[in-house]
């Protein structure tokens, strides 16, 4: 069957779907951490701020661990597709629960709550890991758009919520209706998600190209993809006898070994990014102006400048190649905790707000340049597999969350 994405057929329908896609990884879950002042009045003795993320930690690195391990033998249409499917059902319930205790919380309430924020996690796992994977086989243009997809869904939630608290007020009553509407927008997107990446994404001709591209160089991972867009592949042994290399690739070992710096430049990003942002800002901070309103603004301006940094690698003379400056800038980020830490004590929000959103700007900026260029000069086998370790020494976002109150400590 004749593949005509070569030259670039179907590449805008492509970004833009790519961009809703990464959107709605991280949608449901923001969603969540967007309304926690909800939770926080539903339930004031079980700290669900603290406890929601690390309910959701655990499950998001360990299944990514292991899918990740097994990333080469794994079909990524069915992960995908069932990380999608947790989504839209995981935010499906989290409506049903509060409906079935209207809105009264309650110990069994909470613990309900705490095993859909596993689910979350267990999604996220499927869905970021694989996405990136599977993207790594195309065109670097893909990838961007699904890590600034990763970025609007901060900054759209945090929109959102800046409406609802502004519509509602802070009654009771208020913050349930808001919660409600959020995710019931959520469950529509996250089904949007799953038709698009099911019927709409695998026979767009520029995606068949790459997959095709990829199980010509051995990939085993998109056979589905390419039998969801209407194109058979050899088998394994009918591939292995046509081309002897084909069942070659770098294992994971060696693809470490090989971005070492690359892995070491993402973990010193994500770790220092969180380790500030959103506790510290959110917790830390002496009383402001704004009130009720300084979290919500600081979270929002870190969101909006961390979707603007994604697409700046899009202008060519601005973006990032060098490994070593990578390595270099992202070692030179550190330099923000004692400037947080002294405007926090002695300067005012807009100091504050400044620095933020520097935070958001570079953190938007710098993972889209290494995991724009980490896939490249390797063939289709080995080119799912960088992305995937990005996502694990990446810190999964939420890992060093925790660890603010002690980082600035230190200070």
């Amino acid at each position: 069957m004749a593949i005509h994405g070569e030259n670039g057929e179907g590449k805008l329908t492509a970004t833009v779907v790519c961009w809703l896609l990464g959107n709605g990884c991280l949608f449901s879950w923001n969603s969540m951490l967007s309304i926690v002042d909800y939770y926080e009045n539903l339930f004031p003795k079980y700290h669900p701020a603290r406890v929601l993320p690390i309910v959701y930690q655990p499950f998001a690195v360990g299944i990514l661990v292991i899918l990740t391990y097994n990333e080469a033998k794994i079909n990524t249409r069915r992960r995908n597709l069932l990380g999608y499917s947790i989504f839209f059902i995981s935010s499906l319930l989290v409506l049903v629960l509060d409906f079935a205790s209207s809105g009264k919380g309650g110990i069994g309430t909470y613990v309900g709550l705490c095993i859909l924020s596993s689910f979350f996690g267990v999604g996220e796992a499927c869905v970021q890991g694989g996405m990136i994977g599977d993207l790594s086989l195309m065109c670097p243009e893909f990838i961007q758009s699904y890590l600034a997809g990763l970025a609007a869904s901060g900054a759209l939630t945090s929109a959102l919520r800046l409406i609802t608290k502004a519509a509602f007020g802070n009654s009771r009553i208020g913050l349930r209706n808001g919660a409600m509407m959020y995710f019931a927008v959520s469950m529509l997107f996250e089904l949007l998600c799953l038709i698009l990446y099911a019927y709409v994404f695998p026979k767009l001709p520029i995606v068949k190209y790459y997959r095709s591209k990829a199980a010509s160089e051995g990939s085993k991972t998109v056979s589905a993809d390419l039998a969801a867009g209407g194109i058979l592949t050899l088998t394994d042994r009918q591939a292995a006898e046509e081309k002897p290399e084909y069942m070659e690739r770098l294992n994971n070992k060696q693809l470490i070994v090989q971005n070492m710096d690359y892995a070491i430049t993402i973990f010193l990003i994500f770790v220092l990014t969180f380790s500030i942002f959103p506790g510290f800002l959110t917790e830390d901070t002496k009383k402001h102006s704004l009130g009720t309103w300084h979290a919500l603004v600081i979270i929002t301006m870190y969101n909006v400048w961390n979707l603007i940094g994604r697409y700046i690698p899009l202008i060519d003379s601005l973006k990032l190649r060098s490994r070593r400056w990578l390595l270099v800038v992202s070692l030179a980020r550190f330099l923000l905790i004692p400037c947080f830490y002294f405007t926090a004590k002695y300067g005012d929000q807009g100091w504050m707000i400044m620095l933020t959103s520097l935070l958001g700007l570079s953190q938007g900026y710098l993972p889209v340049c290494v995991l724009t260029e980490a896939p490249k000069n390797y063939k289709g086998p080995e080119q799912n597999a960088p992305g995937e370790l990005a996502c694990i020494v990446s810190g999964r976002r939420c890992a060093c969350r925790g660890n603010a109150r002690f980082v600035m400590a230190c200070w």
